[in-house]
């Protein structure tokens, strides 16, 4: 293979701090391009928020190059220039750097960046194919624009924080947030997958695009099944109750924790088997799932005690051994060193000035094509003063850039989706928000698992059609029917495969290459392909053939572990995140591809383990352990550093408000509106108040106790200070800030025409915005993609319908 790199030659400015920004940058620079960070004279917050090594600090002689964990992990493949953006000169380096640029990306609020002269109308009329992406909390229009969030309100106010940790009994305990920064390492790959193809685009078109993304938004588009349940079935999900699916739940054993997890019925029989047929576990009150579900407490606690007597390793590989998806509940220490990660290279060790000999997670893929490597550590703040871009333009903008014409980046890439239930489907959803043609190819003699969950609507019949599930992630996207049981189909499916730019998978390890479809059978006949295939544990290494499903990666990722109340065990995630992390990923990964094909002319394959793409991102958790030797433990809604910083509770049943102050200004404003004495000694530093954090959350507490969440949000915005409800799904249908970003989708669906679903969480300024179609019935579009795809006649395809293969 070529020894390019696939973005060499791509050329960002990134202003932006902490996570969401940076991650979009890392990205983008792991991948060849050229990054070059503008920082305040300050430096990114995350310099300063660690984890350090013992007895370090930040900027202050014992912080080494002014680098935390968090800014090592998320800034290697960087240069750093500093720029006062409030003085001409700093404008001036901004300027001179986006006057060479290809993408600039920043986290501004609207009018700072309109102060700094960064507005989108201001950039495009200096900068005529460049192409700008702001990842903000909520967007840079509609009524929350201005407001002020970090991840706890971002988590809480998308939705996601409600349904955290799930199987909750006490109403008392609050919704809550996953460890570290999930939503913004989620919205990031997102971000980096649009800006990437809007680059693309107008590279080749001369004209460049402000794309306007609001992380709440994508947030609320990951909840899997919970906003489609409402929507559909007018059931309101959250953190409290059962679960459908039993067993499900995290088990202690001898020596660790395990999650058990049995999907279909025939994994429940094997359960039985492996534990040896207890004679508890074939009483009747455990035959089908509803009773299962029924009976719960007690499955659950005899189950309970047969785990607690087995060794937790040992039960993982016997489990898998049966078929059954376990997963060991993993800390970053056992994860550095399991034999699977090792095999598959997914940790890497570099030099970081300042902390040393580190190592961290690698890519979030595996690449065919090695594109991805470290070639510089994070730099100190500044290292570059004065730095202009390194490499040559990738190519450069026509002289007469042609007329944007309201399209959309991946227009005119076609899709062969060969994806289920989740991970693949939410691959393919947004290369479809992005205007990519996706074909899935399907069938009706084993339908989609996502057209079989229990969330049909109530209004219509229960039909593959009616599915509020399917209909989500499948909006956007043509249905064709193919059974690939037959030699016909699977030959059928794979001149639909090579005619299409790219291919996606998420079968079970070994489905695609017994088909014939393969990525080396398809390299054969068309070198240049670009595919990519998602499972739990990849496509090599000594788990490939072990099951994973979302749920189990929470637990394998280390994020369980880090993830609970205070002084609780290990707790899910809310959602079942390695689906989404790993579709995204690869819809990142496949763009690249995409995008380094058209220059080189070389193929990719992508293989995406869910384990990975989710273990990618718990940067912090992750270098606690490697600079201090330690995990942190579950911490519910706190923060390491910084208090406030928690849910509380307020006035009405079970109404929740996310506050934090992040610096002396934001502390000061609450402390006025709650009343606090801010001459009190407790409370004096941001040390201070983390070390009397439990005394500080009840004065506040006390107060929101007495009030409404929106007068409590309204209140501290108004004031400066970060803070938004925990919101359900049902009242996010009628949010007003994503209406007036028209998130929510009411397109006219053939069998259950407009129902509300989740759309495209960011806004361009000329390609079109919205879903362009629902989501398709099943085979709806069968001989369309046969006639304008494949070229074939309608006797040849009424010759594949009587053969049985179109079905």
């Amino acid at each position: 293979m070529g020894t390019a790199r696939g973005l060499d030659g791509i050329r960002v400015v990134e202003l932006g701090q902490m996570v969401a920004a940076p991650w979009v940058g890392k990205l983008l620079a792991d991948l060849g391009a050229d990054v070059i960070k503008v920082e305040p004279p300050t430096g990114d917050r995350a310099r300063r928020r660690g984890p350090f090594r013992p007895g370090e600090g930040a900027l202050n002689g014992t912080g080494g190059e002014g680098i935390g964990g968090l800014f090592a992990a998320l800034n290697t493949n960087k240069r750093s220039v500093t720029a006062d953006l409030s003085c001409n000169g700093g404008r001036a380096v901004l300027a001179d750097l986006l006057s060479e640029a290809d993408l600039f990306l920043h986290d501004l609020a609207p009018r700072i960046a309109s102060d700094a002269g960064l507005a989108a109308d201001e950039l495009r009329a200096r900068h005529r194919s460049l192409v700008t992406m702001s990842i903000t909390p909520f967007g840079q229009n509609g009524p929350y624009a201005h407001w002020r969030a970090e991840e706890l309100q971002v988590v809480h106010g998308g939705g996601w924080g409600w349904l955290a940790p799930g199987c909750v009994t006490d109403p008392d305990l609050p919704p809550l947030k996953p460890h570290g920064h999930q939503a913004a390492f989620q919205s990031a790959f997102a971000a980096a997958c649009a800006a990437l193809a809007s680059v693309d685009r107008a590279q080749r078109s001369g004209h460049g695009e402000h794309i306007d993304f609001s992380m709440m938004a994508y947030v609320v588009g990951m909840l899997e099944a919970a906003f489609i349940s409402w929507s559909y079935t007018e059931q309101s999900p959250s953190r409290l109750g059962a679960r459908i699916l039993n067993p499900w739940r995290i088990l202690p054993t001898t020596d660790g924790h395990i999650f058990v997890l049995c999907v279909e019925a025939d994994q429940w029989e094997r359960l039985k088997d492996l534990m040896g047929r207890p004679e508890w576990a074939d009483m009747e009150i455990f035959d089908t799932v509803e009773s299962r579900f029924e009976n719960e407490d007690l499955l659950h606690m005899w189950l309970g005690e047969w785990v607690a007597t087995q060794s937790v390793m040992e039960l993982f590989h016997r489990g898998q051994a049966q078929r059954l998806a376990f997963a060991p509940v993993n800390t970053v220490a056992q994860m550095a060193e399991d034999p699977h990660l090792a095999a598959r290279d997914f940790l890497v060790t570099y030099d970081q000035p300042g902390l040393g000999r580190i190592t961290i997670p690698g890519a979030p893929s595996r690449l065919a094509n090695e594109w991805w490597s470290i070639r510089r550590p994070a730099p100190a703040l500044g290292e570059h003063a004065g730095a202009a871009f390194e490499t040559t333009r990738a190519g450069a903008a026509p002289a007469a850039p042609t007329q944007p014409g309201g399209d959309r980046p991946l227009d005119g890439v076609t899709v062969a989706d060969f994806t289920w239930v989740w991970a693949g489907p939410f691959c393919t959803l947004h290369l479809a928000h992005l205007g990519a043609t996706v074909i899935k190819i399907e069938s009706a003699a084993r339908p989609d698992l996502g057209r079989r969950l229990p969330t049909y609507s109530i209004h219509h019949d229960q039909t593959l059609d009616t599915n509020g599930y399917f209909n989500q992630y499948g909006q956007g996207k043509r249905s064709i029917t193919i059974d690939m049981g037959t030699a016909e189909g699977s030959a059928l499916a794979k001149r639909l495969a090579l005619s299409c730019d790219l291919v996606v998978s998420n079968y079970a390890t070994g489905v695609m290459d017994g088909w014939g479809l393969g990525y080396e059978a398809l390299a054969a006949e068309r070198p240049d392909v670009i595919a990519g295939a998602i499972s739990g544990y990849g496509q090599h290494g000594p788990y490939k053939s072990y099951m994973g499903y979302g749920p189990t990666t929470g637990p394998l990722s280390g994020l369980a572990s880090l993830t609970g109340y205070p002084g609780g065990g290990a707790s899910e995630l809310g959602v079942s995140l390695g689906d989404p992390a790993a579709g995204i990923a690869t819809a990142y990964a496949l763009v690249a591809a995409l995008v380094a094909r058209r220059r080189t002319g070389e193929g990719q394959f992508i293989d995406t383990s869910m384990w990975e793409a989710t273990t990618a991102c718990i940067a912090e958790g992750w270098m606690d352990w490697v600079l201090r030797g330690t995990q942190p433990q579950p911490m519910g809604n706190l923060d390491p550093l910084w208090s406030p910083h928690n849910l509380y509770r307020c006035a009405g049943d079970d109404d929740w408000v996310a506050i934090c102050c992040v610096d002396e200004t934001e502390w000061a404003a609450l402390a006025n509106l709650t009343g606090i004495d801010p001459a009190d000694e407790r409370f004096a530093t941001a040390a201070d108040r983390k070390a009397n954090e439990a005394e500080l959350d009840k004065l506040i507490g006390a107060w929101t106790r007495e009030r409404d969440q929106w007068d409590v949000t309204d209140l501290l915005q108004a004031a400066g200070v970060p803070a938004f409800p925990s919101l359900s799904v049902r009242s996010l249908e009628e949010n007003p800030h994503l209406a007036a970003r028209g998130l929510i989708e009411r397109l006219a669906h053939p069998a259950v025409g407009q129902m509300s679903h989740v759309g495209i969480p960011w806004l361009l300024t000329d390609g079109t915005n919205g879903v362009r179609a629902p989501a398709p019935t099943l085979g709806q579009h069968t001989h369309e993609v046969l006639m304008d795809v494949l070229g074939l006649s309608p006797t040849e395809i009424s010759a594949l319908e009587a053969a049985g293969v179109l079905r």
